[in-house]
């Protein structure tokens, strides 16, 4: 079962006192440079501060984070490997055939941060609120378009679940991208776009793009005069983007917990906080368990949202 880990299956082979006896490698399933990345060094570097050996942050590229995320599953579970894990983790059941199984081959160990998406538009276009933009779509079914970084992204789920919640069909327009996507808006050429909150935020900050809504449960801090989408018309939605660290299923009770302890007191110093600013997030300290439950819960929620949308990745 997701979120528990396995109490002694390799305890014989790790003394859990005496953990780590060798440098962590903790695996990024992305490229250096995007959040993943900046998140998973600061944490490897903060670890390395506080388990007295040092955290290696190892990029393995490829296949939406997949094949990084498939060598963590293949690795010894004693706590010496680790894997940073982001949203898109639970959207890969319902775009590909996995080689593991998601909800069992790695346990959670805590969440570590989380954000919002947010829908905008070109300044002139006449919706103000995600309300609107409802009211609009159903005066116009179908003509109304929205542009997404890319088929089965993060964007572009959150672009069906609006169609979904709504009851309206804004149409698909798939870019290479998030920022070509919000260029096309800025420029009038599409009308609306699901956008992450870190790409949008210098245009909606200029003044070129207006946001009708931001997606996570909260409003955010960047923009607290913008209601979530939920509070503007559309209840129920959900386009929170999160981050956290997982390790491979059967590692030890007590080093899930001990990584839990030790990262819950890295997401509090206040640079973590202003790390995550940057990418238009929040800190977030969870419990394994939590962190558990919602990676069950959003797992369903894409899986549901691809089948009604036909989501199918390139």
């Amino acid at each position: 079962v997701l979120g528990l880990p396995a109490d002694r299956t390799m305890a014989q082979a790790v003394d859990v006192a005496k953990y780590p006896t060798r440098p962590i490698r903790l695996i990024i399933p992305f490229p250096p440079g995007g959040s993943n990345d900046i998140l998973g060094r600061f944490i490897a570097q903060k670890m390395t501060e506080r388990l007295g050996q040092t955290t290696i942050a190892d990029n393995r590229p490829g296949a939406d984070g997949i094949i990084g995320t498939e060598f963590v599953t293949r690795s010894p579970a004693d706590g010496h490997t680790l894997l940073i894990v982001s949203t898109t983790y639970t959207m890969n059941p319902a775009v590909h055939k996995l080689p593991y199984d998601s909800l069992k081959s790695l346990v959670p160990i805590a969440q570590i941060a989380s954000g919002g998406n947010v829908i905008a538009t070109h300044p002139n276009f006449p919706a103000k609120t995600a309300k609107d933009l409802v009211a609009l779509a159903k005066a116009k079914p179908g003509q109304i378009r929205y542009a997404s970084s890319g088929i089965g992204g993060f964007n572009h789920f959150g672009g069906e679940q609006f169609n979904m919640l709504a009851g309206v069909k804004l149409a698909h327009i798939p870019y290479k991208g998030g920022g070509p996507s919000m260029l096309d808006v800025m420029t009038g050429q599409v009308e609306v776009v699901f956008g992450t909150l870190i790409q949008a935020m210098p245009h909606i900050r200029s003044g070129k793009l207006k946001a009708l809504g931001v997606g996570s449960a909260k409003r955010s801090p960047l923009l607290p005069d913008v209601p979530t989408v939920s509070e503007g018309g559309v209840p129920g939605y959900d386009g929170s983007i999160w981050w956290g660290v997982m390790a491979p299923a059967g590692t030890p009770a007590p080093i899930v917990t001990r990584l839990n302890t030790e990262i819950g007191t890295i997401v509090n110093e206040p640079e973590m906080a202003k790390r995550l600013a940057a990418e238009a997030a929040e800190p977030v300290v969870s419990t394994p368990e939590a962190f558990g439950k919602l990676i069950v819960n959003d797992i369903a929620k894409y899986l549901r949202i691809a089948k009604q949308a036909a989501i199918r990745a390139e």
